[in-house]
Order: C-alpha cells, then sequence, then structure tokens
C-alpha cells in the first residue's frame, strides 16, 4: 500500500519555531508531527511510503535516517530547486505511485485519527478515481457535492468565486471543507498528461480536480474520526499540544 506524505512546506505562520526547523518537524507533545502520521499510516498497512522535501529538507531526511524509516520503505521526492505546490508535488512523485493500485495523499502537518486503512478499502470499493476526506468546519473555500457525494464545484466564501466556470451550487448540493487526506488512483495521471502545459511544474491539486470532474469520477467522504488539527497556526498547534497532553 502505497502513500505520500506532503512535508515540503515552509511554514512560515509557525515562526519563529521555522525559522530553524521544518513544519514536519515541529514537534506536537513532545513527537514531530511527520512521526505522528508515519505510524498512522504504518498502522493502517500502509508500507511504501514517498515524501516531498522543500524546506529544510536535509533535517527531515537526517531525520528518517535516525530513526531507521520507522520501518517504512521510505522515498524522497526532491523539490529543494523549486517547491511544486500539491499538484505539481503529486506529479514530481509519480515514479513511485505510478502503476495500477490506489495511493493516499497525507499532508504533514494533519494530525487526526481517520481510519485510514478503512479509507483506502472504501476507495477500492467505489471504483472512484478520487476520493477527498472532507468534513464540516467553517473555513473560507469549500467544495460542493451532490446527493451522491461527487463533486461537483469550489467557492471561497469571501470573494464570492466560484469554479469551474460556469458552476452555479443548488440547494440541494453541500459545501464541505477538505481535510487534506485523498485517495488517487494513478490513471488520473494520464489526465495530467493529456494537457502537459496546463498541468506540470508548479500548480495546485484542487484546480485540477476541478477541471477534470467531468471526466474523473472525484468523490467525497466525511471524515469519521474523533479528533482533527491542521497545524498551520501558533493557535492550532497549542490547541494540538493541548489536547494530546490531555489524552487518557
Amino acid at each position: 500500500m502505497k502513500a505520500l506524505v506532503f512535508a515540503a512546506g515552509l511554514g512560515t505562520r509557525l515562526r519563529p519555531l521555522t525559522d530553524t526547523l521544518p513544519k514536519a518537524l515541529v514537534p506536537v507533545n513532545g513527537t514531530p508531527i511527520l512521526q505522528h502520521v508515519l505510524l498512522q499510516l504504518k498502522e493502517a498497512g500502509f508500507d511504501d511510503v514517498t515524501i516531498n522535501l522543500h524546506y529544510r529538507g536535509r533535517q527531515i531526511a537526517d531525520f528518517l535516517r535516525g530513526n531507521k524509516n520507522f520501518g517504512l520503505d521510505i522515498h524522497l521526492s526532491d523539490e529543494s530547486d523549486l517547491l511544486l505546490d500539491t499538484g505539481g508535488g503529486i506529479l514530481k512523485a509519480r515514479p513511485w505511485l505510478d502503476g495500477d493500485e490506489p495511493f493516499l495523499v497525507h499532508n504533514a502537518d494533519i494530525l487526526d485519527d481517520a481510519d485510514l486503512g478503512a479509507l483506502y478499502r472504501d476507495h477500492l470499493d467505489s471504483g472512484a478515481d478520487v476520493t477527498l476526506v472532507v468534513n464540516r468546519r467553517q473555513t473560507s473555500r469549500y467544495l460542493y457535492f451532490d446527493k451522491r457525494m461527487r463533486l461537483r464545484g469550489w467557492t471561497n466564501a469571501k470573494t464570492g468565486e466560484l469554479r469551474p466556470d460556469g458552476f452555479r451550487p443548488t440547494k440541494s448540493m453541500q459545501p464541505l471543507a477538505f481535510a487534506g487526506i485523498h485517495v488517487i488512483h494513478p490513471r488520473i495521471f494520464k489526465l495530467m498528461d493529456d494537457e502537459p502545459d496546463r498541468w506540470s511544474g508548479v500548480f495546485p491539486i484542487i484546480p485540477f480536480y476541478l477541471a477534470v470532474l467531468q471526466k474523473a469520477a472525484i468523490r467525497g467522504t466525511l471524515f469519521g474520526g474523533t479528533y482533527w488539527f491542521d497545524i498551520g497556526k501558533p493557535e492550532t498547534l497549542a490547541a494540538a499540544n493541548d489536547f494530546f497532553r490531555n489524552r487518557p
């Protein structure tokens, strides 16, 4: 079972912690975020993990080596020359992700207790090209899903912008927030190959999904865990520390 962990972020909102430390190695209750995620993946049965690197990537590589890769088969996708965003990061890691089986993508700064093994099996059973984990929370950007939980569009709640062109949400659609976890079948790479001028280099994955939703089966599934933290700001880092410190 393959997974990709995004660990290349700059972590600018966590300064001064990230002045000398990559965001993926910021500790939560004494344990680096990346370690939390890798052990969660390992417990769920994922054994082949690619990690992308950019800011202070050598520190992450040394950390993994010092912990014997946590018993996982780990590949490092080096973006040290240019940070490629999420879509470009997935495409860059293609040599380790391509094939006939889906792979799971997990942001390194998301801490959660989702059953990732069950999510993977659910994706397999669905036959979808992409399964996006979503949750009901307040944010500025929402994905719209129809009654069958098929992706139909996106909005920026602050500006009113809607995508793709011509999309108008209906009352039967529900706006949900992306949780930073998705399962992808490698056949989506063919859709990137079809428009290499558009889908190469630096690009985020959500606009790609919105552009191909008429060609690909992109579905959502509600987050089923009991906790979810986006460790992107000092206040969420503090909340996560308090939560893990006080767990029974």
